[in-house]
C-alpha cells in the first residue's frame, strides 16, 4: 500500500503540533507584553531609537571636535527632536540621557558612544517589534506545517485502518501453494502463444482472438477492420503476422515476387505494425493475487478450450489443476493470505505479524485528535 515508512506521519503530525503550539505560545506572550506596554507608545519608542540612531551616524563625522560649526548645530537640532519624549514616554530616561550626552559645546567620538549607549534602553522596544514579527512568521510557517502532517496523518489513518481490516488473514498460510502453479502456469501459456503467434497464420490468430473476445473474463486486442479484412481476402493471409511485418519492410519490386498487391499490404499492415508487435498472451494469464474461487473457476472453465488450442496438454492440466484448488475450501484462506500480502509493504505486514495494527490505529487517532484540537485552539482572527 505504501512505499515504506522511512517518514512516520503519526510522529510527524504530533511533533508539528506541539511546535505550532510552542509557537503560538511564545506569539502571544509577545503580544501580550505589547498590548501592556501600549503598542502605539512601543513603536513611538522605537521610531525615535531609529532616528536618534539615523542622526547620530549622519553627523558624528562633520560634528566632533572643531569640525564644521554648521553641521554641529544642525546635529543638535535634529537629535533634539529626534529624542523629544513626554516624561511618561516609554524610555524617557534613555532619551533624555542621550541628549545630555551630546548636550556640549564641542563633541567627541565617546560622546556620540555615550549618546548610543543612553539609548540602548530604548533599543529593547524595537527588538520586542522584531522579535513578535519573527514570531509570526514561526507561527505561521509552524500553522502551515501542522495542516499538512494533519492532512498526511488523515491519509495514513486511512491506510492503517485498511490494513486492520486485514488483520483476518492468516499470514502463515502457505501461498505457494497458488503461487507456484499459477506462476507455472502463466510461464508456459506466454511461451506457447509466442510459439502459436509466430507460426500460425494471420487468419487462424485472428480467428482465435475472436473467440478468445467472446468470453467474459478474457479481454483478447481484436484486430482493427482494415487489418482483419486484408487478412481475410488476400492469399496472404495464410502466412504468419511476423512474416507479413517482414513483407512490409521489404522494396515493392521485392514484395511483388511474395503477396498480389504490395499497395494493399502495405496500408493494411505497416500502419498496424504497433498492434501486431504488441500482442502476447497476458490475456490467457491468471492474475496474482488471483479472484475469488467461484470467479477464478469460472474464468477457467473458458480459459480451457482456449488455451487448449494453443499450447499443450502439461499447460491444461497445470490449469485445471489450478481450478481444483480454487474448489477447495482451504482456497480462500490462501488467496487472503495471497492478497493481503501483495497489498501490503515490508513494514505493514510487520504491524500485522506483530498484532500491533490495531494499538498503531488507535495512537494515529489520539494524535490526529491533538493535532486538529492544536489547529482549532490557535487559530488567528
Amino acid at each position: 500500500m505504501t512505499a515504506g515508512d522511512e517518514s512516520d506521519p503519526v510522529r510527524e503530525a504530533g511533533e508539528a503540533a506541539a511546535t505550532l503550539r510552542e509557537r503560538y505560545d511564545e506569539l502571544t506572550r509577545i503580544e501580550e507584553r505589547i498590548a501592556d506596554l501600549g503598542r502605539d507608545r512601543i513603536e513611538t519608542a522605537a521610531d525615535a531609537y531609529r532616528r536618534a540612531h539615523r542622526v547620530l551616524d549622519q553627523y558624528e563625522e562633520d560634528a566632533v571636535g572643531t569640525g564644521d560649526f554648521g553641521s554641529y548645530v544642525q546635529f543638535r537640532g535634529e537629535f533634539g527632536e529626534a529624542v523629544d519624549a513626554d516624561d511618561g514616554a516609554l524610555a524617557a530616561d534613555a532619551f533624555a540621557a542621550a541628549d545630555e550626552a551630546v548636550d556640549k559645546r564641542r563633541l567627541s567620538e565617546s560622546d556620540f558612544a555615550a549618546a548610543r549607549e543612553a539609548l540602548e534602553p530604548a533599543g529593547e522596544y524595537v527588538d520586542l517589534l522584531a522579535a513578535r514579527d519573527e514570531a509570526l512568521d514561526e507561527y505561521r510557517a509552524a500553522r502551515k506545517a501542522a495542516r499538512e502532517a494533519r492532512k498526511a496523518l488523515d491519509a495514513r489513518l486511512d491506510e492503517l485502518r485498511e490494513v486492520a481490516d486485514m488483520a483476518d488473514a492468516d499470514l502463515d498460510a502457505d501461498v505457494d501453494r497458488l503461487r507456484e502453479p499459477i506462476e507455472a502456469y502463466n510461464d508456459a501459456v506466454r511461451e506457447a502463444f509466442e510459439e502459436f503467434y509466430k507460426a500460425a497464420s494471420a487468419r487462424e490468430l485472428f480467428a482465435f482472438l475472436d473467440r478468445a473476445d467472446g468470453t467474459p473474463f478474457v479481454d483478447a486486442d481484436v484486430p482493427p477492420t482494415d487489418l482483419r479484412e486484408y487478412v481475410a481476402e488476400y492469399d496472404a493471409g495464410e502466412e504468419p503476422l511476423p512474416t507479413l511485418l517482414e513483407y512490409a519492410d521489404y522494396s515493392n519490386s521485392k514484395l511483388e515476387h511474395y503477396v498480389d498487391d504490395p499497395g494493399a499490404l502495405r496500408t493494411a499492415v505497416a500502419v498496424h505494425r504497433t498492434y501486431i508487435e504488441r500482442l502476447d498472451a497476458e490475456p490467457l494469464t491468471l492474475d496474482w493475487p488471483p479472484a475469488g474461487g467461484d470467479e477464478l473457476a469460472y474464468e477457467i472453465d473458458e480459459l480451457i478450450p482456449l488455451v487448449s488450442r494453443v499450447a499443450g496438454d502439461e499447460t491444461v492440466a497445470t490449469l485445471r489443476s489450478i481450478r481444483e484448488l480454487a474448489r477447495d475450501e482451504e482456497y480462500e484462506r490462501l488467496r487472503r493470505a495471497a492478497a493481503v500480502r501483495d497489498a501490503l509493504d515490508g513494514s505493514e505486514l510487520d504491524l500485522l505479524e506483530r498484532g500491533v495494527i490495531h494499538d498503531r490505529v488507535r495512537e494515529a487517532e489520539r494524535t490526529l485528535s491533538v493535532a486538529e484540537d492544536v489547529l482549532a485552539e490557535t487559530k488567528r482572527e
